[in-house]
């Protein structure tokens, strides 16, 4: 097997690593953290980079590549910004657009993006009873005599849903009961009446809020519908895999960081004499640490190979996902521990980083949910015929 990076991955690593050292210093980052935003001109700045325009389609102005190479992007950009940043949802949500919109809707979206850096809406997929299990959704759409629709039901968890004046909603059709697969997308303006919202406040991933979002009879017409009728659970799941994976490199990359500064650390703190380094407890958290790292970084890339191979990842991606974010979250925790004290306060970003890790065991699918798609999977492959 063949690790090493193509003279184009080569560059873009180099030029991640000048672009966050340009733009994401640490007083920047913890600006944006409480600000809960990044500005505008660093958003569109990573778009001018060509970084926001990696993975999507040629036609559409993007730059197409393979999805090993959006994963170096993804994880290289998390280590070197020591945070977790929007960019990777912004790039899922495009692609979401890309693939199921009509082209007049994927033009509106795609001039928005190119003009801002950002998409022009949200996704209002989860439930406050209907996270991993999505054929739980109540929301639901039912068609009126006059050809429009009726949206009634709430969505939560929605990223920056109070941001952006769109959100990409998906809603069961006519009957919302657990039986009834089918389901459509819908492109919803914020400002529709009996649309309304409220803030969540996380204790990480301070950049991107969240936020609930209420459907009280909202008017919905054809032209909004994405995608085809009753595919919306499909579609819904088409992207899973690929996000699974890309969520993990973010978890790595930080988790690298946190790496990159605790291992520094510890040759320079210097205890009864001597560098706590040459303490075998914490070279035995050092090394745990390392291997943990490792092991995540081996079973992305290689899954994204197999993706990118036309292989079937299914059984890889849900072990990836479970795997990479336990032991980066652990990664992030040890490094929190062998600063201690210091560890516990603001003046390093370790801290920071186990809470943004944190939310990845939930986001994309809980761990728990990874064993089940797992589990189910590994009893047929390993079933005697």
């Amino acid at each position: 097997m063949d690790f090493s990076l193509t003279d184009e991955q080569e560059l873009l690593v180099d030029s991640i690593a000048e672009f966050c050292e340009r733009n994401l210093d640490e007083q920047k980052i913890n600006d944006m953290y409480e600000n809960q935003a990044m500005s505008d001109d660093l958003i569109k700045a990573y778009l001018d980079a060509g970084f926001g325009l990696m993975g999507i389609p040629e036609e559409q102005g993007g730059v197409p590549c393979d999805r090993v190479t959006l994963g170096i992007l993804t994880e290289e950009f998390a280590h070197h910004a020591g945070c977790v940043t929007p960019f990777l949802n912004n790039t899922l949500a495009m692609c979401d657009m890309i693939d199921f919109g009509s082209p007049e809707q994927v033009e509106f979206c795609m001039k928005h993006y190119m003009e801002t850096g950002k998409p022009i809406f949200s996704l209002g997929f989860s439930e406050p009873g209907a996270g991993s299990d999505n054929a739980s959704m109540s929301s639901v759409t039912v068609k009126q005599p006059d050809g429009t629709y009726l949206l009634n039901g709430q969505k939560t968890w929605v990223t920056q849903g109070e941001v952006f004046p769109y959100v990409l909603v998906v809603a069961k059709d006519e009957d919302p009961t657990p039986a009834n697969r089918k389901m459509s997308m819908w492109l919803v303006p914020r400002d529709t009446k009996g649309l309304s919202t409220a803030p969540l406040h996380k204790i990480g991933q301070q950049i991107m809020p969240f936020c609930e979002m209420y459907f009280d009879d909202v008017v919905l017409t054809e032209d909004m519908r994405v995608g085809k009728e009753g595919e919306g659970f499909v579609n819904l799941m088409k992207n899973f895999e690929m996000e699974r994976c890309l969520i993990t490199a973010q978890c790595l990359g930080c988790a690298q960081a946190a790496m990159d500064d605790a291992a520094a650390y510890a040759t320079e703190r210097m205890t009864f004499g001597k560098p706590i380094s040459s303490n075998q407890l914490i070279q035995l958290k050092l090394t745990e640490m390392e291997t943990a790292l490792q092991n995540t970084r081996n079973m992305l890339y290689r899954t994204l190979w197999k993706m990118d191979n036309d292989e079937s990842v299914r059984i890889d991606s849900a072990l990836l996902k479970r795997y990479g974010a336990q032991n980066c979250v652990k990664v992030a925790s040890e490094a929190l521990q062998i600063y201690a004290g210091l560890g516990y306060t603001t003046e390093t970003r370790v801290g920071r980083i186990w809470k943004d890790l944190r939310g990845h065991e939930i986001a994309g699918g809980t761990d728990e949910i990874m064993v089940y798609i797992a589990g189910r999977q590994l009893a047929k492959k390993y079933a005697r015929n």
